[in-house]
């Protein structure tokens, strides 16, 4: 009996150790994260708001020294955002070194009738709301549209001989941008003539390039060009007047037309992101945006910054996309 005894507790005693060791190597892997690089994806190509929000993430992290792994972006361009979306949903779904910029589009995409996505930020892990933009309304420098009113009469008056171009997919954000105001002002938005390119960066060669009368695009993303006199901005969607390059640009509201769009942007781990990779990434990002260098890069760019913790950008983002279903609803382009 004793012998049983014996041999039961011996037996119990190396369950335990053996849980218990374990459980020490289980947080001894788990505190090694990250043990490689990373990489960060902005689903666009060059010189978009996703791309100089990514790049700007990186280089913080990198001059701050936050975290010591490298992290590297890469651009994957496609349908406003909507092939690697896909990818990164299915694909990425566990790994804890690939991480995404995202913004209004994982929310319209999901929701618009047209070239719809089936996948939206419930396919995510959000782990910060980093920066609020605008949308701007963009014409070349010597184009004949003088101000936003110009752009909307001629295109009531024959919607084809507008060209709209914007660098995300029809339906999606640049689009609404740039219909929005034709809807507030009395037009068919469906007779809007829309051309969507891959980014920002793209749409704004288009317009350069004589391939486009009018674009719709991100106001931080712009200021460049209108410091180099190749553009004019005619309306900003924003409540008030912006700083900087813009600060002489009116608003829609001063225009006479009834609407506001907020561009919001967020970093996205995977859905079933590591709860060890969940908390290094919460962590880091709210000292980086505590950090001068953070500031630094929201001055360079022009954006106003709009911290997040993941809980609250959680419960924002499903606010968010009640709101877009509203706004899609209204234009005749949800599913």
């Amino acid at each position: 009996m004793w012998k049983k005894l014996t041999t039961v507790t011996l037996a119990s005693m190396l369950a335990l150790s053996l849980a218990a060791c374990s459980a020490d190597d289980a947080e001894s892997a788990s505190s090694k994260y990250p043990e490689k690089n990373i990489t960060i994806v902005a689903p666009s190509g060059a010189g978009g708001g996703w791309d100089l929000t990514a790049r700007a993430i990186v280089k913080t992290m990198s001059d701050t020294k936050l975290i010591d792994k490298s992290i590297v972006v890469e651009n994957k361009p496609g349908g406003g955002g909507a092939v690697y979306m896909a990818e990164f949903a299915t694909k990425e779904v566990k790994n804890d070194y690939a991480l995404l910029v995202k913004s209004p589009p994982i929310l319209i995409n999901n929701n618009k009738a047209e070239g719809n996505s089936p996948y939206g930020f419930k396919d995510t892990k959000p782990l910060a709301q980093l920066t609020r933009d605008y949308g701007a309304i963009v014409v070349k420098a010597d184009s004949e549209f003088k101000t936003l009113k110009d752009v909307l009469e001629t295109i009531k008056k024959d919607p084809k001989s507008v060209t709209l171009a914007g660098g995300s997919a029809p339906g999606s954000m640049d689009h609404l941008v740039g219909v929005l105001p034709a809807f507030k002002y009395g037009i068919d938005p469906k007779t809007v003539k829309y051309v969507s390119y891959d980014g920002g960066g793209e749409a704004v060669a288009a317009l350069l390039g004589g391939n486009a009368d009018v674009i719709a695009t991100d106001a931080s993303a712009i200021g460049a060009y209108v410091k180099s006199g190749d553009v004019r901005v005619l309306a900003v969607s924003s409540s008030d007047r912006l700083g900087g390059e813009l600060a002489e640009v009116p608003t829609f509201q001063e225009e006479g037309i009834d609407a506001e769009f907020t561009i919001w942007r967020g970093l996205f781990g995977p859905k079933e992101m590591s709860d060890t990779a969940y908390d290094y990434w919460s962590e880091k990002l709210e000292k980086m945006v505590e950090t001068d260098e953070w500031k630094a890069e929201l001055e360079k760019n022009g954006w106003e910054s709009e911290y997040r913790n993941a809980e609250d950008f959680t419960i924002y983002l499903e606010d968010q996309d009640k709101v877009i279903v509203e706004l899609l609803t209204a234009l005749g382009m949800q599913k």
